[in-house]
């Protein structure tokens, strides 16, 4: 599990919410566990967005750019994660 830093996901972080990029076999209850575990924050609720794989072309030669899964963590008042 690693967060995803983009200008659009540090936009979310006055809101707190945070994006991570996990494990695509990982679901709600364990993604909520591991960031309670990890941060030491109490999440509100987590939503999952299985991104999928792309072709791509390079060279000449078609490969597949490959798919993930992204979580959107959100927090509780007050709550913070320190991604830097």
């Amino acid at each position: 599990m690693k967060p995803i830093v983009t200008e659009k996901s540090a936009g979310y972080d006055s809101a707190g919410v945070y994006v991570f990029k996990v494990e695509s076999s990982a679901n709600k209850i364990e993604i909520r566990q591991a960031i309670e575990e990890l941060y030491g924050v109490k999440v509100k609720k987590v939503n999952v967005v299985s991104v999928p794989q792309k072709s791509r072309f390079m060279k000449g030669r078609k490969g597949i750019h490959s798919g993930y899964k992204k979580a959107m963590v959100f927090l509780g008042k007050g709550e913070k994660i320190d991604i830097t």
